[in-house]
């Protein structure tokens, strides 16, 4: 994988036409987050399910993305 977030995880394509109002609108395109954040966000969310100590939340952001970083590496396999 040459791109170290993963990509987008939710890719939009956009250019999809909808109605507001009078007004026939197009909406822009868009990647959302990258995957590594995605992956980041859950395992954040599984971590802190854990209890612990959350006066050092430094420590626990560095530890969600080094588990994203290493499910980046399994999914590349």
């Amino acid at each position: 994988m040459s791109d170290k977030t993963g990509g987008p995880a939710f890719p939009n394509e956009g250019g999809h036409k909808f109605v507001s109002g009078n007004e026939i609108r197009k909406t822009l395109p868009s990647s959302g987050m990258d995957l590594r954040d995605y992956f980041a966000a859950k395992a954040m969310q599984g971590l802190l399910t854990g209890g612990g100590d959350f006066e050092k939340f430094s420590h626990l952001a560095a530890d969600a993305y080094a588990i994203a970083d290493a499910m980046l590496v399994a999914r590349a396999k």
